[in-house]
């Protein structure tokens, strides 16, 4: 089976053949994280109108594009096998960057995959975390340029002690691929930046 991702580019291809391996679709709607959402989304946010706390726009699509993720019904790709010919629909996607646990997979292993194989040259290099008072985080997540100044401190601070620490000055030259963690092990909102530096 051969299926095409035009978004991607006009020449990649991505195989896979009943022959070779087998494909167990996602059941979306079945998981317990999908129930809850569906369940209690709408009288979750009516409450929330009510006590005037109004959950931000941007919370919301990322529920209802979540509940479209994976599920036929809201669309989907036909592939085909010229090989053996067999016929698939393939769900689409929400690729949203907040709780859902297949995109959010899926995109920490292509990243990860295309960081080591493409972008990290072949020397040392360490993983740094910031840590910010829980005030500092919540402003953060609404105000995207007090985040940017941040980061932009936190990388400049990182590379200001690995220049120290090699006894060159201004010489040295750093990189950092950095990333802003938006939330914690509980889904909360929890944001702080990392990343990894060498020099």
């Amino acid at each position: 089976m051969i299926a095409r991702y035009p978004e991607i580019s006009a020449d990649f291809n991505a195989v896979v053949c009943e022959r070779e391996a087998v494909y167990a679709p996602r059941q979306a709607e079945e998981s317990i994280l999908y129930g809850v959402v569906a369940e209690n989304l709408d009288t979750f946010l009516a409450r929330q109108e009510q006590r005037e706390r109004t959950v931000p726009r941007f919370v919301e699509r990322e529920f209802r594009s979540f509940l479209d993720c994976g599920i036929p019904a809201r669309g989907f790709l036909r592939i085909h096998c010229d090989e053996c010919g067999l016929d698939r629909a393939l769900p689409f996607s929400c690729k949203s960057r907040g709780f859902c646990e297949s995109c959010g997979a899926r995109r920490m292993a292509d990243t990860a995959a295309h960081l080591v194989d493409r972008v990290f040259p072949e020397v040392p290099f360490r993983q740094w975390v910031l840590t910010l008072p829980y005030t500092l985080r919540f402003r953060m997540a609404y105000d995207s340029k007090l985040a940017a100044d941040i980061h932009r401190i936190f990388v400049q601070t990182v590379f200001a002690f690995l220049r120290r620490k090699a006894g060159n000055g201004k010489r040295l030259k750093c990189g950092a691929v950095t990333f802003i963690q938006r939330f914690g092990d509980a889904v909360n909102l929890n944001i702080q930046p990392d990343g990894a530096g060498s020099s």
